[in-house]
């Protein structure tokens, strides 16, 4: 069996997530108190008791997915003795992918909680709410060369890009509000549904350029290791150890695609992976592995029971 551990991004977070682990494991409180002490502020507290809207916020949830994530990854090493190396590749959807460095050690904790409340910020300040936007095209049809043709129908009028190639049948578009919505009626044309995403701002796309230009300088100042086990980028869907390489992949990320259908395939094809965990909040990611990789089993690690079952079945 080769393993893969994948981590989730912004819309899986829920108020009340990782509260079972963090009663259940001292590893997982760790956690969230470290990320609380490197923000200065009392994240966990809003990730126990809300308000969702201010949890749902793009500075806060980015944060709080990433403690999640990796208060699954430190339990599972400290209280199960299943350490990250055990897995032939780590990957992480958007801003999973910073989950993703940290659970491998390539970027500590306390910095990884501060760069996502700057990428958060940073996405935010970047374009006006309500002058960008993201949608959703789905259905059979719906794949990458339905949704280019879409987002060059929506390009005639402003920025209209593919955004996130999540799996067939599910691929995002993401600009200016106009092209967005135009590229939406020309997708309903070519045969697919569209729907409109409940975002703040239009990720991966080049909108977001002034957020990847304050995260370039933030980056610059992080340290970088080499992780243990070799990350899966989002922009290339390829593997890489090299920490330099990851630094720069970071700051493409911002305005880049998100190919995770790509990633999947590398992974569960030249990369031999039979096996998915998914470390963190919700099991969006299990699902679109179910779909993109039938061949292969994936498993949502979310609470102590799940932690406990996968830990006896290695």
């Amino acid at each position: 069996m080769s393993l893969a551990f994948i981590f989730p991004g912004q819309g899986s977070q829920a108020v009340g997530m990782g509260q079972d682990l963090a009663q259940a494991f001292a590893s997982a409180r760790e956690v969230f108190q470290e990320v609380d002490d490197a923000l200065e502020q009392k994240l966990s507290l809003l990730m126990r008791d809300g308000p969702e809207d201010q949890l749902t916020l793009t500075e806060n949830a980015q944060p709080a997915l990433m403690a999640v994530s990796l208060a699954v990854t430190r339990t599972l090493e400290r209280e199960f003795g299943v350490a990250i190396d055990k897995a032939a590749f780590v990957a992480g959807h958007s801003l999973g992918e910073y989950s993703a460095l940290a659970a491998a050690g390539a970027i500590s904790l306390s910095d990884t909680a501060r760069l996502l409340k700057v990428r958060g910020q940073a996405m935010q300040r970047a374009v006006p709410v309500g002058e960008g936007a993201m949608a959703s095209l789905i259905g059979p049809k719906a794949d990458v060369a339905l949704a280019e043709e879409a987002a060059k129908a929506g390009s005639a009028v402003g920025v209209c890009v593919v955004a996130n190639d999540n799996n067939q049948g599910n691929v995002v578009i993401s600009g200016d509000k106009a092209a967005v919505d135009l590229a939406i009626e020309k997708a309903k044309e070519l045969g697919a549904r569209a729907i409109l995403l409940n975002v703040s701002a239009p990720f991966h796309c080049p909108l977001m350029q002034p957020a990847a230009d304050e995260m370039a300088r933030a980056l610059a100042e992080a340290t970088f290791l080499a992780p243990k086990a070799p990350v899966v980028a989002n922009v290339t869907a390829q593997p890489t150890n090299d920490p330099e390489i990851l630094r720069r992949l970071l700051v493409e990320q911002v305005t880049g695609r998100v190919r995770w259908r790509e990633s999947m395939i590398w992974m569960a094809g030249e990369g031999g992976v039979t096996r998915f965990a998914e470390a963190g909040a919700g099991k969006v990611l299990s699902g679109m592995a179910k779909r993109i990789a039938p061949d292969a089993e994936a498993v949502p690690l979310n609470g102590p029971a799940d932690l406990e079952a996968f830990a006896k079945s290695l």
